[in-house]
């Protein structure tokens, strides 16, 4: 069995090379942006590159400043963030192929399955259910209708 300080120890590593990871993926994707033709495609991935930059490197510097007893993973239940990272990831990959609703309702109901830790009951699931579809619908309609985002 490992040690707590150990414990600690890793977790503070991890903690430090994941904020360092997605400083690092900021970067690249700043970068990646300056090959774009148009100057209009470029405003939304420097705008999310520029806030992961800074978001991660005020964690990073934070967790190096004030090192936390806990191990960055807190107490959980694994499959509920693998169920999460693997519809997120369905999601992303079937959107060219479903479109943008079929994949947000992929995304959604993964998300909400391992998000929902109470017991389900029928006007809870209505409830939930039908509030995520609207807000789909509302995303679809506004980046369609709104801001002119072609959606697959």
């Amino acid at each position: 069995m490992m040690s707590a300080s150990k414990a600690k120890s890793q977790g503070q590593i991890g903690s430090l090379l994941t904020s360092a990871f997605f400083v690092v993926a900021g970067v690249v994707t700043l970068y990646d942006t300056t090959g774009y033709s148009d100057r209009d495609s470029q405003v939304f991935p420097q705008t999310v590159a520029i806030l992961l930059i800074l978001t991660a490197g005020i964690s990073f510097v934070h967790r190096f400043l004030r090192p936390s007893d806990e191990d960055g993973f807190g107490t959980g239940v694994w499959w509920r963030r693998c169920l999460l990272v693997l519809t997120m990831a369905a999601a992303c990959l079937a959107m060219p192929y479903i479109g943008f609703l079929p994949a947000g309702a992929i995304a959604f109901a993964g998300g909400l399955i391992a998000a929902m830790h109470d017991r389900w009951s029928r006007s809870t699931a209505l409830l939930y259910w039908g509030a995520g579809a609207v807000i789909m619908v509302v995303f679809f309609a506004f980046f369609k209708f709104a801001l002119l985002v072609p959606l697959p």
